[in-house]
């Protein structure tokens, strides 16, 4: 029995929603994402079995409806949802900060209110961030899509409703343990980076836990093959840390030399530091300065 219930999730206004929604589309995994009739829809691993959440952006609430195969998964579902969206923001004290910076002001004057998209699970996003290593957002697609068919738990029967391309729950890391790494299209060194990732997940070396944002980041940078890009974009799209920042990012890179910004890593990371707590959002603004499909409402 299918159990299907419509939450209204709150949210403090101003909130942009074209990266948010077209970042999360542009980077989506087949079979367990997709956008469909206007929202983004995924599945989710809940405590009482599988759920998918589709997500209506509004223009003071986001209309949440849940499929569930437990009812009493509704609230952490919905819990959920808000991480996704960054629905917890304070939108008022971020651009507030941000705006000090005249190069950011004219960015945040724009479109005020943009999110940090997030993930409902740290492990999952780990994956995807070692199989986005150094590969375009086409081809990371492509290798999270393959993993999910061969390892993921399908959904039941007509569980997503009529139309939805949704098929799979996102592996977790001890069924992850199982790839054979022939089966990865990759260089031998990010095989080894992956492979080893979710064997440190599945024991436990490895514990990505938004509530110790420190230990994680130390946990996930200890491990081979795992360098700053990865740690920081785990801590700032998973972990909720509104700080983490991305100054070696081919996109923060790209915009920085289009907004004039120091072009060096570390020159830009001392020009940041009146943007602190708030990295997280300056990085968001400055990948809307290019023209890229995340920053792009889906149409």
């Amino acid at each position: 029995m299918v159990h299907v219930e419509v939450r209204t999730l709150a949210f403090t206004p101003p909130l942009c929603p074209d990266n948010l929604f077209g970042h999360l589309v542009a980077t989506a995994v087949p079979g367990v994402e997709e956008w469909h009739d206007g929202a983004y829809r995924r599945t989710l691993t809940l405590p009482g079995g599988p759920g998918v959440v589709s997500l209506l952006p509004g223009t003071d609430a986001v209309v949440a409806t849940l499929t569930l195969a437990d009812p009493a998964d509704a609230d952490e579902a919905a819990r959920l949802s808000r991480r996704i969206l960054d629905l917890d923001a304070d939108p008022a004290t971020v651009d507030a900060t941000l705006r000090a910076d005249p190069v950011l002001a004219a960015l945040v004057d724009e479109a005020p209110g943009r999110r940090v998209p997030g993930s409902p699970d740290a492990d999952e996003f780990a994956v995807r961030a070692v199989l986005g290593q150094q590969v375009s957002t086409a081809a990371a697609r492509t290798h999270a899509g393959r993993l999910v068919r061969r390892h993921g738990t399908p959904l039941p029967d007509g569980f997503a409703g009529p139309g939805s391309t949704l098929a799979h729950l996102f592996p977790g890391a001890a069924a992850l343990t199982a790839v054979d790494p022939d089966e990865l299209g990759m260089p031998r060194t990010r095989k080894r980076t992956l492979l080893g990732l979710v064997r440190a997940l599945a024991d436990g070396e490895v514990v990505l836990d938004p509530a110790d944002v420190a230990a994680s980041r130390a946990a996930l940078g200890g491990l081979p093959g795992i360098g700053p890009w990865t740690v920081d974009s785990v801590a700032m799209r998973a972990l909720g840390d509104p700080d983490a920042f991305l100054p070696s990012d081919l996109g923060i890179r790209a915009a920085a030399e289009r907004l004039g910004l120091p072009a060096r890593d570390r020159d830009l990371v001392a020009h940041a530091e009146p943007w602190r707590p708030y990295r997280a959002y300056a990085t968001q603004y400055l990948w809307a300065a290019l023209d890229h499909a995340v920053n792009v409402m889906p149409g």
